[in-house]
């Protein structure tokens, strides 16, 4: 019996989120430049875009440049945004195909005006696919996103829109980048670190976590639905008893 014949399909996580890490080490192994790395990292994308349709997994986010990779060296994040914006170009027509939608989370506005512009016309293209909602998470970080939300919560709060004795978890959910989305049900890590990076804090709370050793350039269909049967054997207790759930 296969990987995927094993996976029960009424426990599915609805939502995976993934830390995309290890195409520099993958091409530093092979004794080529990191940007190999990140191309071969493309067609990691791919195949676990198609993996994800073929679970039913509804919501996949891919964490694709942190906030914190504006600090690497400026020929690198050059060569990123130049691969973003041929990525989106040629697989557009793909995504769209095949029922994805595409959305985006981020501070959108410190990217280079061709990758924003690509990126924009992506979502509009895609806004129809039903079977898979990709959001990609670039220029993003938890702690920048939850920053901005206590400014809009605060000026809302200034401005009356809002009373700050009614400020709850679900309000500040809400101003959230991802407030149109699920909270992940699955988190993934690749490379073999085993951080979260900066990654969805505030969504992650109850998250289930899955590190692997094997650096993303590498990571297959087969290595997804290994990922998702781990996490089938668990049990998501979310603070009761066994004997509760």
């Amino acid at each position: 019996m296969s990987l995927f014949e094993k996976i029960n399909h009424h426990r599915l996580p609805s939502h995976i989120a993934i830390i995309m890490d290890g195409n520099g080490r993958w091409a530093k192994a092979r004794g080529l430049e990191r940007a190999e790395g990140h191309r071969e990292g493309v067609s990691a994308i791919r195949r676990v875009v198609e993996a994800a349709i073929r679970t039913s997994v509804k919501t996949l986010t891919l964490y694709a440049f942190s906030t914190e990779n504006w600090y690497r060296p400026t020929e690198e994040i050059d060569g990123l945004m130049d691969l973003i914006v041929y990525a989106i170009a040629k697989e557009t027509a793909d995504l769209k195909k095949n029922g994805v939608s595409i959305a985006s989370i981020g501070d959108l506005s410190r990217l280079p005006v061709n990758v924003r512009e690509a990126l924009e016309s992506c979502i509009r293209e895609t806004e129809g696919g039903r079977n898979l909602k990709l959001v990609i998470a670039l220029s993003y970080s938890s702690k920048w996103e939850i920053t901005e939300a206590t400014r809009r919560i605060t000026g809302d709060v200034i401005k009356g829109v809002l009373k700050a004795e009614d400020i709850s978890e679900d309000t500040i959910s809400r101003y959230l980048t991802t407030s149109e989305f699920p909270d992940p049900d699955l988190l993934i890590r690749t490379g073999g670190e085993q951080r979260i990076s900066n990654f969805l804090l505030w969504q992650c709370a109850y998250a289930e976590f899955y590190f692997t050793e094997t650096f993303w350039p590498d990571f297959s269909e087969e290595a997804l639905y290994k990922a998702i049967l781990d996490y089938q054997s668990r049990e998501r207790r979310y603070g009761k008893t066994s004997e509760q759930i």
